[in-house]
């Protein structure tokens, strides 16, 4: 099954999955928060997708291809560490922390592409750039 668009991704669809739960969480978050951790937190989980759908245009060029990932991978950490600010400021619960860090680590072990889609970057660069997210 060849893949047309980044929005067929699973990748994408698990992290643009994982910021919707996150700004609908972040919605209970303490006002006085609004312009700290809430907006902090809502733009790093989506932009975890925007850089795929980023990464998806540039593919057929191997550096831009491969700084958009990385860029996911910093911004899927900086989520993490938000969601870990979260728990510790008991905005969110234990058990809440532990769904939402639980689809995280997946999200960014997947962010490679589909070998059947046609592009100019090599199966071993591909393998190497999914395997250091």
């Amino acid at each position: 099954m060849q893949i047309n668009s980044a929005k067929e991704l699973t990748v994408y669809v698990k992290a643009y999955g994982l910021a919707m739960e996150i700004f609908e969480l972040s919605k209970s978050f303490p006002t006085e928060k609004k312009y700290a951790l809430t907006s902090q937190i809502r733009r790093s989980s989506r932009s975890v997708s925007m850089n795929l759908r980023k990464a998806w245009s540039k593919g057929r060029y191997e550096a831009h291809f491969i700084s958009k990932l990385t860029d996911c991978d910093g911004e899927a950490n900086e989520t993490d560490t938000s969601l870990d600010f979260a728990k510790d400021c008991g905005y969110i619960t234990d058990t809440q922390h532990k769904i939402l860090d639980r689809n995280q680590p997946r999200s960014r072990k997947n962010a490679g592409r589909n070998d059947q889609q046609p592009r100019a970057i090599s199966n071993q660069t591909l393998e190497f750039v999914i395997s250091n997210l």
